[in-house]
């Protein structure tokens, strides 16, 4: 547990602090994404929840949505010297909480091999293995 106080901003983060953050997770060895891209991407999701201690950025996640019917929760990061402390926690509820606030029928997420248990202590299931849903697997040059 940390003595540092976290705080909570509904605002992307600078380019290169979420890149660091990013490459903590290793998806970026398939994306290949410049820190530029990274952060157009996460500017522009429908809503982003940045989790900093100290000024040094320890927890993102976004949310991507029509507004109305679905909304998928992605890029749930959080800076693995600072995992267990609540923060991923934290920020997830505060994207739920966005969600539901906003009325969203259906709220998705993606979540990374082996997190489920996670994610279902905050009512989230697994899709049956026969269920329609699919991705295709990302394009590099």
């Amino acid at each position: 547990m940390t003595d540092l106080a976290t705080a909570y901003r509904e605002q992307p983060p600078p380019a290169m602090d979420y890149d660091r953050l990013f490459e903590t997770t290793g998806w970026n060895k398939s994306y290949q994404a410049s820190p530029e891209e990274l952060h157009q991407a996460i500017s522009d999701s429908w809503y982003v929840m940045s989790a900093y201690e100290n000024d040094r950025l320890v927890g993102f996640g976004r949310i991507i949505s029509d507004g109305i019917l679905y909304a998928l929760i992605c890029d749930l990061i959080v800076n693995p010297n600072c995992q267990g402390q609540g923060i991923g926690s934290a920020l997830l509820a505060k994207l739920i909480e966005h969600c539901r606030s906003k009325g969203i029928r259906v709220i998705w997420l993606f979540a990374a091999r082996g997190k489920s248990p996670f994610y279902k202590k905050f009512g989230f299931q697994e899709r049956p293995t026969d269920a329609p849903g699919m991705q295709m697997a990302p394009t590099v040059d």
